[in-house]
């Protein structure tokens, strides 16, 4: 039974969080859920995972695995995620048993599959791009058609980061994007030529109340978020829009803690939805400085239903993220951190991964002030930082 009783923690009896999955998310939520005197047991199929440093317990097993989780949740009063690969089918049954899992099984259970979730907000009467489920290779080729090329085709499962994606240029590529996938579920997408992409974190607690962060503007690279700018810079209709789509889209969803939705803004300033995550997000990450609650105490709010006031900004932000180089993989080190303090307002984030890999998430710098320069900070940032592999290290070292 959970400790929390009308607003009080029993500081003798600790509140139990079980995280399924120990990587920068889980975290960042541990060291939450620490400052409030919680107690941290996290599942991760590694035992050095980033979350290893600040949880109490880390067990190790696979974030799909049902009897690990069944195990976890033995062990906590409240069972959180914080990554969608959490085994639906295990959840639901907490949840028949009465544990507590925020946000819900039925939650993840949708939006872990990509045509389903675009099927429950197009359902919802939520704007997102024309997408079909792929069929065969002749009706995706019909399809591609009626969408005009480029077209993207998305894995409807297991994929983040863009590594689900395929971007269709002609006919003549159909079936050669398909073979990518092969043996996997897949959906063709209208390929959206949007002026921004746009993300806002949005919370919702079991009482119904919600509470949403600022609307922010988000540069990918390869389909991987590299610069976070706070506020978007984007006119007071287009955020509306933006707010009242994030508002219908966890009211329909039922559910509670803490959601990033990813959006499109077109040249005629329509707003759609591209993907959301039942989760802190990565675009979410400048609030640990720029804002008055961060988007992991806020999950910690919702989750434990307590008071959600509207996060406002402290300051201006630009949150860059720190990725593995194209062409390394191995143990590393970071170096230029001497340079990158002497900007100023920088705060450094190193999540503690143990290897490098491509385009891998291995940190994140968030700069605070006022009148920042998003173009100008991206290069003095990346001109700052270096990832090189140990043993390089070592040779050079000697």
């Amino acid at each position: 039974m959970l400790t929390l009783i009308d607003g009080k923690f029993a500081v003798g009896h600790p509140i139990i969080l079980g995280i399924i999955g120990g990587g920068q998310l889980g975290k960042m939520i541990a060291m939450e859920a620490k400052r409030m005197f919680m107690k941290v047991i996290v599942l991760d199929p590694s035992l050095d995972c980033p979350a290893s440093g600040v949880a109490d317990i880390v067990m190790e097993g696979h974030f799909s695995d049902p009897e690990k989780i069944y195990e976890l949740s033995k062990k906590v009063d409240i069972v959180t995620f914080e990554i969608e690969l959490a085994n639906v089918k295990a959840l639901e049954r907490l949840e028949e048993e009465g544990k507590i899992v925020y946000p819900s099984s039925k939650v993840l259970q949708i939006i872990q599959n990509k045509y389903r979730q675009k099927k429950f907000l197009r359902d919802n009467k939520i704007n997102v791009p024309d997408f079909e489920i792929v069929e065969n290779e002749e009706q995706a080729k019909r399809v591609c058609k009626s969408f005009e090329f480029p077209v993207l085709l998305k894995a409807c499962e297991d994929s983040y980061d863009g590594r689900g994606n395929y971007l269709i240029r002609s006919e003549g590529e159909v079936g050669q994007a398909l073979q990518f996938f092969s043996g996997r579920q897949c959906m063709l997408e209208k390929f959206v030529r949007f002026r921004k992409e746009i993300s806002i974190m949005i919370a919702r607690n079991p009482s119904g109340c919600i509470s949403y962060f600022p609307v922010v503007e988000n540069i990918h690279e390869d389909h991987i978020l590299i610069t976070t700018i706070v506020p978007a810079r984007i006119d007071d209709k287009v955020k509306r829009k933006a707010i009242d789509m994030a508002v219908r889209t966890v009211e329909s969803l039922e559910s509670v803690g803490i959601f990033g939705i990813e959006m499109f803004v077109d040249d005629n300033d329509e707003v759609m939805i591209n993907e959301i995550a039942p989760r802190p997000h990565n675009s979410g990450h400048y609030s640990i400085e720029a804002c008055s609650i961060s988007q992991f105490e806020q999950h910690l709010r919702a989750i434990l239903n307590l008071p959600m006031p509207k996060p406002f900004l402290l300051s201006d932000a630009v949150m860059m993220n720190i990725l593995g180089p194209h062409d390394l993989a191995g143990p590393y080190a970071i170096s230029g951190i001497r340079g990158l303090f002497s900007i100023p307002g920088c705060h450094l984030h190193i999540y503690g991964k143990l290897e490098t890999k491509p385009k891998r998430k291995l940190g994140h710098v968030t700069v605070v002030g006022s009148n920042l320069d998003p173009t100008s900070l991206k290069y003095t940032i990346e001109d700052a930082i270096r990832i090189e592999l140990l043993h390089q290290v070592s040779k050079c070292s000697n």
